[in-house]
């Protein structure tokens, strides 16, 4: 249990929310907004919320935490009227949810592939048990089975991108060391720069630039959407620190110059390596 949260469980936290969501989706006393609402219109919103947790959790930010959760699981309560009013069936008459623990102790850990990214073993083995099911899906239905199937294209781009690349890279397809994935990466920059010209060509080789920035992520063993919040933490940081600089001096950005506005990144960029040297 996290400290600070104790108060916080799926069952108080869903009890308090869940009598107010049916009410609100009453044909004739309820909210106009919450009666047009299904599953797809929610989705982003919950994604949204899942983001926040994530969020509040890296920075250590405890109470922010708690209030997160909240939101996320006040969002599943939200989520509840919709299913009585469209399934067929009760939630709690479902298959269960797999869990990766009913599966540790019989799958066995296959070996990793020469040259793959090291994955932890209890990892591996749900990926495998994953596959597997992925396999027999296939083979039960028309659509002939791939490596890469179960892959939803709903999920945040990078992330997907990642999880392309890892599931690729099981099977063999993927750079032998991380120098040429920098060379890749020089290629692609090219190409973008040849295409400046033709937005819809532009369009395309930035997809396939930023593709190949998230395999170097991979092969580095960093999570791309880590890397990219904690660059929007340090971006909103510094530039609310030109902000308070440039106040000081009665001023603004707008009325800067850009090459003052760089000087002042500069210069806070130039404090904070100090002050993390010191």
């Amino acid at each position: 249990m996290l400290h600070g949260i104790r108060a916080l469980t799926p069952r108080r936290r869903s009890s308090a929310c869940s009598p107010s969501w049916p009410s609100l989706r009453d044909p004739e006393t309820g909210c106009p907004w919450d009666r047009e609402q299904n599953f797809a219109t929610i989705a982003p919103y919950t994604i949204e919320e899942a983001y926040e947790v994530a969020e509040a959790a890296e920075r250590g930010a405890m109470a922010e935490l708690k209030e997160e959760l909240g939101d996320l699981l006040c969002s599943r309560s939200r989520s509840m009227p919709v299913w009585r009013k469209n399934a067929t069936r009760s939630i709690s008459t479902t298959s269960p949810p797999r869990s990766p623990t009913r599966w540790f102790a019989a799958i066995r850990m296959s070996s990793a592939r020469p040259g793959s990214t090291p994955r932890p073993p209890k990892t591996v083995a749900w990926e495998e048990q994953k596959a597997h099911e992925r396999r027999a899906k296939a083979l039960a239905g028309s659509e002939p089975h791939s490596a890469l199937d179960g892959i939803g294209p709903a999920l945040p781009s990078l992330t997907r991108a990642i999880k392309l690349q890892r599931r690729a890279a099981r099977v063999g397809f993927d750079w032998p060391a991380v120098a040429p994935i920098y060379d890749k990466i020089a290629e692609e920059i090219a190409e973008l720069k040849a295409e400046s010209g033709d937005p819809e060509r532009s369009e395309d080789e930035l997809g396939d630039l930023l593709f190949a920035v998230v395999n170097l992520a991979r092969r580095l063993e960093i999570d791309p959407e880590r890397a990219l919040r904690g660059a929007c933490r340090k971006f909103d940081r510094r530039f609310r620190q030109i902000e308070a600089r440039l106040a000081a001096r009665g001023s603004e950005p707008a009325q800067t110059s850009l090459e003052s506005l760089e000087a002042e990144w500069q210069a806070i960029k130039a404090d904070e390596i100090s002050s993390d040297k010191a």
